[in-house]
């Protein structure tokens, strides 16, 4: 498989620790939402070994001004200029002398600043692609919550990776998860450290066990209401298609240099057994917590070190029970589209998710039903060529030719 040869030589594990005399510089990609937030409450628990150099949002400008006010970053980065006008005018009144910037040129600048240690990649969507890229070509401890920016490029991201010396820790909680379940080093393919299986939980979202037909009259409002976690409402509606576990087997083959069969995905209901790694010898390692991102965020941060994270220790005696069962691939056939895209390799993960993104929009937005979305990701999966990946101007071309297939499928120009 393509992913093999390229992913064999990631770095993931040869970072120095976190801290030292001066407080490591944090950039925040994708601040105002659910990591980006967490991600400042764990810095905020330790203001000696973290500061924050510069913050970045989308339209959220009150959001990133109430964060501006707290952590004090030298910049901030908006979409659009008359946001940042309004964030400049804000900030001027507060005293403050935070630098405010926008588009995509700034966020490169800021992941890529050299005063930067960390960078932690939380835009959601595509559009994290191209900061967190850079991020990583400039050498950076980059923590990765950004799943698409590896899902589209994943050989070139992880060969930039390997090239610059970068070190790329896992944040989504099951890839965070495994990371901690597997041996140290674990290039070169998971057989030759022993390790057989690995075992990816998915929560089932807020339609476990529903039929399609019954999944057919979802609305957006309850697709957002996940039962376990706290997030946005893209990432909330790739929950309830499943089409997040399958972005997420994506990531994990870059990430562990594995193969799709090697991956199993299993319905965990409790969200509390975040990942497993099966060994040749019978073993299976887990790594259990409390539904709550801030346990990973502190774990990447600190890295190989531990710090606290706010987390309330779990409680097995609450948690009483763990059930695990498949995923219903006929109800929800958006994992089966993620398998049959990393199969393809090439461009077609990255066709995946454009279209996905467009589909998503579209339902959130009233224009497309909650099965429409898998039926859109289907259509353009099948009608767009699957090309190489090997250049990022490919990749960037293919995302483009798929949104606009998907949006003429919508009926849109």
């Amino acid at each position: 498989m393509e992913a093999q040869a390229a992913s064999a030589t990631t770095r993931l594990e040869t970072a120095a620790p976190a801290g030292g005399d001066a407080p490591v510089a944090v950039t925040v990609l994708g601040a105002t939402g659910s990591i980006g937030t967490s991600t400042l409450d764990v810095i905020a628990r330790h203001p000696e070994r973290y500061r924050v150099h510069a913050l970045s949002a989308h339209r959220s400008r009150e959001g990133l001004l109430a964060q501006c006010r707290e952590h004090r970053p030298r910049l901030a980065v908006l979409e659009l200029e008359e946001d940042a006008r309004w964030l400049r005018a804000r900030l001027a009144e507060a005293g403050l002398d935070t630098e405010v910037r926008t588009g995509r040129e700034a966020l490169v600048e800021i992941a890529e600043a050299p005063e930067v240690d960390v960078v932690m990649a939380a835009i959601v969507g595509a559009a994290g692609l191209l900061p967190t890229l850079a991020a990583v070509e400039a050498g950076k401890r980059v923590l990765l919550a950004n799943k698409e920016a590896l899902v589209m490029s994943g050989g070139l991201f992880m060969e930039a990776v390997t090239r610059s010396g970068a070190t790329l820790l896992p944040i989504d909680s099951e890839h965070n998860a495994i990371f901690q379940c597997l041996p140290s080093e674990h290039r070169g393919g998971l057989e030759q450290h022993g390790v057989t299986q690995l075992l990816l939980t998915a929560s089932g979202g807020p339609f476990r066990g529903w039929s399609a037909e019954r999944l057919a009259a979802v609305t957006p409002e309850q697709a957002c209401a996940h039962p376990n976690w706290s997030m946005g409402r893209k990432i909330s509606v790739d929950s309830a298609t499943l089409m997040n576990k399958g972005l997420e087997l994506i990531e994990a083959c870059w990430l562990f240099d594995a193969r799709p069969d090697q991956i199993q995905v299993v319905v965990h209901p409790q969200s509390v057994i975040h990942s497993m790694a099966a060994y040749n010898d019978g073993s299976v390692i887990a790594q259990l917590g409390n539904p709550d991102m801030r346990t990973p965020i502190a774990h990447g941060l600190a890295w190989p070190e531990r710090i606290a994270s706010g987390v309330e220790a779990l409680d097995l005696f609450a948690v009483a029970r763990f059930d695990f069962e498949p995923p219903d691939d006929t109800a929800f056939p958006c994992l089966r589209l993620a398998r049959e895209a990393i199969a393809s390799g090439g461009t077609a993960p990255a066709v995946l998710n454009a279209a996905n993104e467009v589909a998503v929009e579209a339902f959130l937005d009233g224009r497309l039903s909650f099965n429409g979305i898998g039926e859109l990701v289907e259509r353009v999966l099948t009608s767009c060529p699957v090309e190489t990946a090997a250049e990022l101007e490919g990749i960037l071309a293919a995302d483009e030719r798929a949104r606009r297939d998907a949006r003429q499928w919508l009926g849109e120009s």
